[in-house]
């Protein structure tokens, strides 16, 4: 769809913002450049020639088939390659001049960052910068988990006498039980096994086995799981507080023991079997369920940040470090994926 000059003042109206940048001439190409990779890199936008910044005056200009050259080459040099259809708008009080319009589709969760030239740009507000090394990093991790995820990567100091034989012959029992792997697994050596886990390379452990099964944590602080049981329904006055510490299967049974102390216990005689059955006040399985989710989708490679378990009067939260995000805005692993359970 072709853009009119009316479509330009529309698009102007608001002035430069993180989804609009103003150039007045491509002699600025470059600069421009910068812009888009940087829209690429955050929520898209559009990148305007012909219109000066400070008076939002619309002036255009000359158009050659050498402008538009520039402009291809110039495109060209975004990684990976994008597909950008360019508008040249005619500016009737300055005839045989065009406003030269672009607009850029914003980052997608999971796609590749962009560079251009080989250096990759993001919008803070309506400022271009130079996309930081850790944000950059996280995303390519995120494009390529099965080359650069944290738990693929071979764990430093982790020999294979760290890891916890018990936890390790208990995942192969619940498999074999399960039809989920052969019960030759039962028999074989479990170092064969954690290989066909991918969780060793080249006979050391990687930090996903060491998540799991290792004894080893020191030089992993965020193996860890802050529980407390607070008065009435908010955090001004709590009743216990403790922290847990280990691989996952410790912090699981930490954690189910925490619910254990703090939650009504039932029981009742059943008429056929004349076995005594017990019930928490919220259910064994749905707690345990909610627990092995936020322990399995927390972000294990943030080492300042640990997962949580808040047990009020009306309700359980349980929090975990993740990535939340929108598909076209930056995520942020500052904040947490909670669960709220209520108690009835």
């Amino acid at each position: 769809m072709e853009m009119t000059i009316d479509d330009i003042k529309a698009l102007i109206a608001e002035d430069e913002s993180r989804t609009l940048e103003l150039k007045k001439t491509t002699g600025e190409l470059k600069d421009g450049m910068h812009s888009a990779c940087a829209f690429l890199n955050t929520d898209g936008g559009w990148l305007v020639f012909g219109v000066t910044p400070t008076g939002l005056k619309i002036i255009g200009q000359q158009v050659t088939e050498a402008t538009k050259r520039e402009i291809g080459q110039a495109i060209a040099g975004l990684e990976p390659a994008v597909d950008v259809e360019t508008h040249y708008v005619d500016v009737p009080d300055y005839p045989g001049n065009k406003v030269i319009a672009m607009h850029f589709d914003g980052w997608v969760w999971g796609e590749r960052p962009h560079t251009f030239h080989g250096c990759p740009y993001y919008k803070v507000e309506s400022t271009t910068k130079v996309m930081p090394h850790e944000m950059y990093d996280q995303r390519i991790r995120v494009h390529q988990p099965q080359i650069y995820a944290w738990e693929r990567q071979i764990a430093d100091g982790v020999t294979l006498a760290a890891l916890n034989e018990k936890h390790i012959r208990g995942c192969i029992r619940l498999g074999v039980e399960g039809g989920r792997i052969p019960g030759s697994a039962m028999s074989a050596p479990i170092e064969d096994t954690l290989a066909k886990w991918q969780l060793i390379k080249n006979g050391i452990p990687t930090n996903g086995a060491v998540m799991l099964f290792s004894n080893q944590i020191d030089e992993y602080p965020q193996f860890r799981l802050r529980m407390a049981r607070f008065f009435g329904t908010d955090k001004n006055e709590f009743i216990d507080n403790q922290r847990a510490e280990g691989n996952f299967f410790d912090l699981l049974d930490a954690g189910m023991a925490f619910f254990f102390k703090h939650l009504n216990l039932s029981g009742r005689i059943t008429d056929h079997s004349l076995q005594r059955e017990e019930r928490l006040e919220v259910p064994y399985h749905a707690l345990r369920e909610a627990l092995i989710n936020s322990l399995c989708h927390r972000q294990w490679e943030l080492h300042n940040l640990t997962g949580s378990i808040a047990i009020y009067d009306d309700r359980i939260e349980i929090a975990n470090p993740a990535v939340c995000f929108h598909p076209r805005y930056r995520p942020n692993p500052s904040r947490s994926h909670m669960s709220h359970i209520p108690i009835t």
